[in-house]
């Protein structure tokens, strides 16, 4: 599966990096001498992405400034300006959709660092989603999804482990979006452009198997705390 286009969410607020947040958005934050969205867009390039949507919020106005067109990592970057109030991890993707065409899409969130290989990542027909998955870090000991041994994911089961924020979509996972907050019991929703979490819907999804999943073992980063960044920063000079 040949895969063209992604999308890089990174339009959170990231508060708890307060203050480097405060005038910096977190993907753009710096960790082994790049920015962590760029380390992204360089391996995106690499398995021959040609087409990347970023998502913005916060302090927006940074991104195309620092990043531009995309064209120094061969890439067209266009950019899903959400306004001022973020749209949440679903409802972000919801309002990226008409972006990101008919074929299934890479989806990374920007504020983590990690030497998952994006060209391992593959989509069966009919599944919705693909998540890259990791071990639980110390600040997430509850982890996310139960992986099972034939590579499916289910909101229940144990051992859990923590979704990586790496995945492969197709934007037929929200085709129903409304009824599976719904079906969560989830209200409030019914603003415009809509304002949702990704999780709810992926639960949904899992409920009528139509998400796999991998183990990622190797290196992998929730860049969340100022203290996180500065070792990461340390990891990657060394």
């Amino acid at each position: 599966m040949t895969v063209r286009r992604a999308l890089i969410l990174a339009a959170g607020r990231g508060e708890r990096m307060r203050p480097l947040t405060m005038h910096t958005p977190k993907p753009l934050l710096v960790a082994g001498g790049k920015r962590l969205i760029e380390w992204h867009l360089q391996r995106l390039a690499t398995i021959g992405v040609t087409e990347v949507v970023i998502n913005t919020s916060h302090l927006a106005e940074q991104f195309p400034q620092a990043l531009g067109d995309g064209s120094r990592w061969n890439l067209r970057i266009a950019y899903s300006h959400e306004g001022p109030q973020p749209l949440e991890t679903g409802g972000g993707m919801l309002f990226a959709l008409d972006r990101l065409g008919d074929q299934p899409f890479i989806v990374i969130n920007g504020d983590i660092w990690t030497d998952i290989d994006f060209s391992s990542l593959a989509l069966a027909s009919p599944d919705l989603a693909h998540l890259v998955m990791v071990d639980n870090p110390v600040h997430h000991p509850a982890g996310d999804f139960h992986l099972d041994p034939h590579g499916r994911l289910a909101s229940e089961g144990a051992p859990k482990l923590t979704y990586s924020g790496v995945g492969v979509y197709r934007r037929g996972m929200l085709a129903h979006w409304q009824d599976d907050l719904a079906a969560a019991g989830i209200v409030g929703h019914g603003m415009m452009p809509p304002r949702f979490a990704l999780a709810p819907v992926l639960r949904a999804a899992m409920q009528r198997a139509a998400v796999s999943g991998q183990h990622h073992r190797g290196q992998w980063t929730d860049v969340g705390t100022p203290q996180r960044l500065a070792e990461l920063d340390a990891q990657l000079r060394q």
